[in-house]
């Protein structure tokens, strides 16, 4: 969403944790690609807390100051983090300590978001108007950085980005012209082409995305070379969810029962466990404000949503799957995260700490993210 928004457009976000119900394994574009090893359920489970267990989230020090809406989890050991001030950290121990491998010179830029493939492999978008909107792309784990993409529309604004495979992504930017645009790359972000816009559906009056956690354009979780992708939207008078099943090209769009009807309100994060079930959070950003109806779910792929029965009591700006897990997920705001255990119907709080973002790896490790520095991991379980 654009600079009028960009002082309230500051989110929270993080946690992870509880049952685990195990499914089939699920693959990551760095398995795709033959980079990572395949993750067997039992070591999933041995990371996660199992039913019963609180969540808890362990801090990590990172040394700066900054504000991370980026985040990827690639595994317990290796996390990237993007943020304010054009910084990037990265982890390989856990956590124990950080390598600011921020690009060179991008000091006036603000990331907001970050997909990596594995420890050397990532891609970082930058948000704002005009040539303030940038990617960057790293093969040796941000010691050198390529600058692939600068926006040179003055109307266009970008806001996230996801990728379906190691080769295969997209980001979107708020409507130009009437339409939410699209850029494509087919190479793992070494350069990026514009979508037509002729199969983008018409986005409403006021209607834009929010660069809050990354997750305002998404793909489905562990399927490597999967072709669908998912749009939030929200500003306008209702918030929307559009569906694209060939990779961005053409788009359909539905109406979700998160509240709307104001430039602060709309669905902020979106989250899909496989090409069905998915699950929307969002409400009203500004502090103190009701968020009725601030979740939903989805089990056609986002042809439908139905409002969680008991949704977050609050604002939330992120959400993700537990790995492996049919009916566990996490939801976070400015206020404190939420657990569902039962596919996003009802959530209960567990923590009142405020993250911008979370993600969680195929190996059960999850990581927030957010303001002033902030970083946590998942806490294993007793005894691992």
């Amino acid at each position: 969403m654009r600079p009028t928004l960009t002082t309230l457009r500051t989110l929270a976000a993080a946690l992870c944790g509880t049952a685990l119900a195990l499914a089939a394994p699920a693959v990551t574009s760095a398995q795709a690609a033959g980079k990572a090893p395949a993750v067997t359920p039992a070591q999933a489970a041995a990371q996660a807390p199992a039913a019963g267990e609180a969540p808890a989230w362990e801090s990590r020090v990172s040394g700066s100051d900054a504000r991370f809406r980026g985040l990827a989890a690639v595994s317990r050991t290796t996390a990237w983090a993007a943020g304010t001030k054009g910084t990037v950290l990265l982890t390989r121990d856990g956590g124990r300590s950080w390598r600011n491998v921020s690009p060179p010179g991008a000091g006036a830029l603000e990331f907001r978001d970050v997909e990596a493939f594995d420890a050397r492999r990532a891609v970082v978008l930058a948000i704002g108007e005009g040539q303030a909107s940038r990617v960057f792309r790293t093969g040796d784990g941000g010691t050198t950085w390529t600058e692939t993409f600068r926006n040179t529309d003055p109307k266009a604004f970008y806001d996230c980005l996801a990728f379906f495979d190691a080769r295969n992504g997209i980001a979107l930017g708020d409507p130009v012209d009437g339409r939410f645009r699209v850029l494509a790359t087919g190479d793992g972000g070494r350069s990026w082409r514009v979508l037509p816009a002729s199969g983008m559906p018409e986005a409403l009056p006021g209607e834009a995305a929010f660069a809050a956690s990354g997750q305002c354009v998404v793909t489905a979780r562990g399927r490597a070379g999967g072709r669908d992708a998912w749009i939030a939207t929200g500003g306008a008078a209702s918030s929307r969810v559009l569906h694209s099943a060939d990779r961005g090209r053409t788009w359909t769009v539905t109406g979700t029962s998160v509240p709307a009807g104001d430039p602060a309100r709309g669905v902020f994060g979106l989250a899909f466990r496989d090409r069905a079930h998915g699950l929307a959070v969002g409400g009203d950003y500004r502090a103190g404000q009701p968020s009725e109806r601030a979740a939903a779910v989805s089990g056609d792929g986002g042809a439908t949503w139905t409002a969680a029965a008991e949704p977050p009591a609050a604002y939330r700006s992120g959400v993700a799957w537990l790995p492996r897990s049919r009916t566990t997920a996490l939801a976070v705001g400015p206020t404190g995260s939420d657990v569902t255990t039962d596919g996003g119907r009802t959530w209960r709080g567990f923590d009142t700490g405020s993250y911008d973002t979370v993600d969680c790896a195929p190996d059960g490790g999850c990581w927030a993210a957010g303001e002033k520095g902030r970083l946590a991991r998942l806490a294993a379980r007793p005894g691992r």
